[in-house]
Parts: C-alpha cells; structure tokens; sequence
C-alpha cells in the first residue's frame, strides 16, 4: 500500500517497454504534476528520456522522426482532441500512448483512425491518475468541489475517476463505507460503486481476508483541523509558505539568491527531508544544526587537497559535497523564515489560544483572553479572524457565546467585509455535522489527548500540539471495530467480519499534513495490528486554501438561510 511506488512503476515501465533509445515524455498539464512528484528529472534523463513536451503548449516544433514519444494524458475530451491532431500530423517516429485512467472504447477508435501513418506501438491504461505525495498520502489537486455545500458535477467525476485509479494502481477491490451526514459522501461512494460495477473484469483481483475496505469521509464533519498553526516541519512550511507540487515559493523573502527562489521538498529526493518531515519546531531546529555541522567539517577536509590521493578523494566526493551544500542551503533558507515568521506573526501566542479553543471547554477565559488578542497590534488580521472561526465553531451553541461582539471587534481592526463574512460561511459550513465540534472537543476526546501528547516534548512545547483530529479518532474505532455502521454505514453489501487491514480513507473537500501525521502514527503502531492505512483528499489544505474552499462551498447560499446561525443559542 505504497501510492509513491505505484505511480514510480508505472512510469518506469513506460520508459522501458518503448526499449532503448532516445525517448520524448508528451504529457498534459495534470500528468506533468503526477510525473514531478516522484521521479526528479535527472533520475528520468538516466531512462534515455531526452526532451519534455506539453500536448497542450501549441508550439510547432520540428519533426523528430528519431525521437521515441511516450504519451502520458488523462483521457479527456481534449487530449483525445490534441493526440488525433498529432497522430494524423506525427513528428516523431513512434508513439507509445499510455492514459491515466480508464478510456473509452470509442476514444480508442477515434485515435486509431486518427493514425493513419500507423505510428502508434502501444496504447495502455496505467492507473496514476492522481498525486502522490507520500507513501501513505495522496491528493487530486482539486482547489474547491463544492457549490451551494454540494457537489460540482465536474469535480464529482474527477474524484471518482481519482479514487479509482487509486484502487486500480493498489490492485484493491474494497467495500465501501461513508459518513452517513454526508450527502457528498454517499454520492461519491455511490459513484465509486458504479464504477466498480461496470468495469467489474478491472477489478478481478483475488480475494484477501479481510478485504479492503473504501472509507468516505467529509471534511465539513472537521473544519477545526485546517485551521489550526501547524508545528511539525512538513505542515508547517505548507502552512506558511505553502508547498504546491514539492515546490515551495522562497522568492518573497529578502535577500534570498536566485537559486533557492524555489525550492523542491521531496522526501523521494531529499534525505534530510524524509527524516524529518514530522519532527516538532523544536527538534528540526537542532537538526539542521547537525546538518550545518557536518557539513562544516566535510567543507574543512576538501581544503586540504595536497596529494595526488587527496585529489582523486576530492574528485570522487565533489557530486556528494554538492549535494550536501544544496541541502544545507535549502533547508536552513526554508528554517529561517520559518522562524521570522513565527516571530512575525506572535504565532507562538496565537497558536496556544487556538488550541485552547480546540481541546478545551473554559468559554468565560477563553473569550476574555481572545478579546485580548483581538485587541492586540502583535496578532495580525488572519490570525485574528482565525480565532474567531475557531470560537465560532466551538460555541456557537453556547447559551452566552458573543460571537456579534468578536465580529464588531473584527470590524473595528479594520478587516475588510470579505473576511468578516467568512465567520457566517464557517459556521454555515460547519452546520450539517453538528456532532462535528462537539465530537472533537467532547470532555472523552479531551481525555484522549491528554494521552497522547507528543512524547519528548518539554514544557511548553506540549501546549501547542494537543490537537488531535477527527480522522484519528475515526480511524482507531475502525481498526478496534467500534465504527457503527448507523454513523458510517456500508454501501451495498457489508464486509464479513469487523477486522480491517488495508484501508483507503478519502476526505472530500481536502485533507490537512496533520492528518498526514496522524495516519502516518498509526501505520507505524503496535498496536494497530498491522493494519495498513493510505489517505487521500480532494487536496491538501492549508488555512488560506480551505477558507477558499469554504468561501466557495458556501457561495450562493440564500443570506437569510445563514445569517440566523449568528444568533447566540
């Protein structure tokens, strides 16, 4: 259950199934994304493969009739359009055809009509039709999917057609269970089934025992998570600085050279970062310490080249120096302004208040401690609202909650009405799964996270990682057989058994990198039972990505439909 080796095999396999010799990847705008996100371009150019072309760009280059064209596209309307196009006019000398997911007989007729200089040597259907990010985790790059807190048909499809080449490249044929409360989740999951159906010969895998089980969740029943400071190293340069396709943004920083204005984060490609993806704030500091330090006494030993041997040492090491000298650089470039930002942003104060909010019930302190903050010039405008989002989730049901007095005090610092709107949408956004807010912050689940702090921790460090989310939660009543099937009722026919082993769980409307973690710790447990665990979502948000998703989800809505939500009961 490894979603970064799946899409790496069959990418591999494209380029040595065409055999030796100068090779063209002909990809599209989205398999561009799902090619970069495993396999860097050197590794790529060692398979023979030469050039880059996108079927979309329009150029009129030259025909190269010695140059092998690897074609890797979604079937979409579009790119059978484009490859008819270039099949009835080839540039190059032949073309192996392989689609991201499942074509239409139809779509296969017209390219092979299309080919008239019988050009073509393969077409397949290999199923990496979405991002894997890690092993355990994977997205469909999908910004927004909701209108009106309901599907957009067109994003419906894509999640469909995402899950599916998921399932398909993991040779799994699961039942299917999702979030009873959850109108997107039972279409989705109804829409996954008819795949399932129709291409039943696809998925005629052997039986295993227990069998694989497809678990739908939404991200509505937890608004909480995606709103909180992150401080594991992963989450929080996405939370930050954001990371878009291994690719973090450091061009706004102020002195920053031209090599490090974008940076790559791959744990496929970056040693350091693989090992220290979930380390804390605290730690990740120390380790690039360790990282500067070492690579300090490396940079002292290539001084002395005073012999022929010390030469040939320094010849043979030089690509490995380099290497190392370009991971120092970028992380402690990415660390850096981590921590200016913190500073920056009193993140520090401001997360300690968010977690409070989250994991504990005190409404009088909490509300006076915020009113604090929001009065405060050290706490910006986004972190302001942020807390306010939180306390609007937390107590909106709360007999004395004073969510009109925090919004006048947001009005007061100035916040321009597009923010202010954003606590009506959360709280409209957080409606359906009402247990959702209480769930989290149930006096049990407080317990809970009292168990679980982050071992090694000291001090005040644990304040700002008591949050655990839902999915966790979810998760280990699933591996202990305690999910009721009235919450989380099964589609179709119900798996023999309450054991578990290989689970696939997709969030519609996005996943966080703490989730991530949280999957990632219990794939590694004991005490799980070897239970095997990948997560997915529509996409992977951070704070300002998901207040767009709810901006958007919650467009449309008739005003006098939420604007009784402000009421204080």
């Amino acid at each position: 259950m490894n979603v970064v080796q799946a899409v790496k095999m069959y990418i591999t396999k494209m380029t040595e199934e065409s055999g030796p010799g100068m090779k063209l990847l002909l990809m599209d705008k989205h398999t561009t994304s799902i090619v970069s996100m495993v396999y860097s371009q050197s590794e790529i150019l060692q398979k023979e493969v030469y050039l880059f072309q996108r079927l979309d760009s329009g150029g009129m280059l030259e025909p190269m009739k010695h140059l092998k064209c690897i074609a890797f596209l979604r079937p979409t309307k579009e790119n059978i359009t484009l490859l008819s196009r270039e099949l009835k006019y080839p540039k190059y000398g032949v073309y192996y055809i392989y689609f991201s997911n499942i074509i239409a007989k139809a779509d296969v007729k017209t390219l092979a009509e299309c080919d008239e200089h019988e050009v073509v040597r393969e077409v397949q259907e290999f199923y990496g039709d979405y991002l894997a990010i890690s092993p355990h985790l994977f997205s469909l790059n999908i910004p927004s999917c909701a209108q009106g807190l309901a599907w957009d048909p067109l994003q419906l499809t894509r999640c469909a057609q995402g899950i599916t080449a998921v399932l398909l490249s993991l040779k799994k044929c699961p039942f299917i269970r999702y979030q009873q409360s959850s109108d997107m989740a039972k279409r989705l999951a109804e829409k996954i089934r008819e795949v399932l159906s129709k291409e039943e010969k696809l998925f005629d895998y052997r039986p295993t025992d227990p069998a694989p089980l497809l678990l739908i969740l939404d991200r509505r029943d937890d608004p909480i998570t995606p709103l909180l400071s992150q401080w594991t190293y992963q989450a929080m340069v996405h939370e930050l600085l954001t990371i878009s396709n291994n690719r973090v943004n450091l061009s706004h920083v102020p002195g920053i050279s031209k090599e490090l204005k974008e940076v790559v984060l791959s744990a496929e490609h970056d040693d350091f970062y693989a090992n220290n993806l979930y380390l804390n704030y605290g730690e990740i500091g120390q380790t690039v310490k360790q990282l500067m330090d070492e690579f300090q006494r490396k940079a002292k030993s290539h001084q002395k080249v005073e012999s022929i041997a010390d030469m040939k040492a320094f010849v043979e090491n030089y690509p490995q120096f380099k290497k190392m000298s370009g991971t120092v650089s970028k992380h402690v470039a990415v660390i850096s302004e981590l921590s200016s930002l913190v500073g920056k942003r009193n993140l520090l104060e401001v997360s300690e208040m968010e977690q409070e909010l989250a994991c504990q019930n005190q409404h009088s302190q909490q509300l006076q401690r915020l009113r604090s903050l929001l009065g405060s010039s050290k706490v910006r405008d986004e972190e302001a609202l942020r807390l306010v989002l939180l306390y609007a989730l937390r107590y909106k049901k709360h007999s004395n909650n004073d969510i009109t007095g925090l919004v006048d005090a947001l009005k007061r610092r100035g916040l321009s009405e597009d923010m202010i709107k954003m606590v009506v949408n959360i709280i409209e956004y957080g409606s359906s799964q009402d247990s959702a807010a209480e769930n989290i912050m149930s006096q049990e689940t407080v317990v809970k996270i009292t168990k679980r702090l982050f071992k090694d921790l000291k001090g005040v460090e644990n304040v700002y990682t008591q949050h655990v989310p839902l999915v966790r939660e979810t998760l280990e009543d699933l591996i202990k057989g305690r999910l009721k099937d009235t919450t989380y009722p099964f589609l179709g026919n119900s798996a023999p058994g309450r054991r578990v082993q290989d689970v696939i769980v997709f969030i519609v409307g996005g996943v966080t990198y703490e989730e991530s973690l949280a999957v990632y710790q219990l794939n590694r447990s004991s005490t799980t039972g070897g239970v095997r665990i990948v997560l997915g979502g529509s996409t992977v948000h951070n704070t300002e990505s998901f207040l767009e998703e709810v901006r958007a989800a919650t467009q449309g809505l008739p005003t006098s439909h939420r604007a009784h939500r402000y009421s204080r009961n």
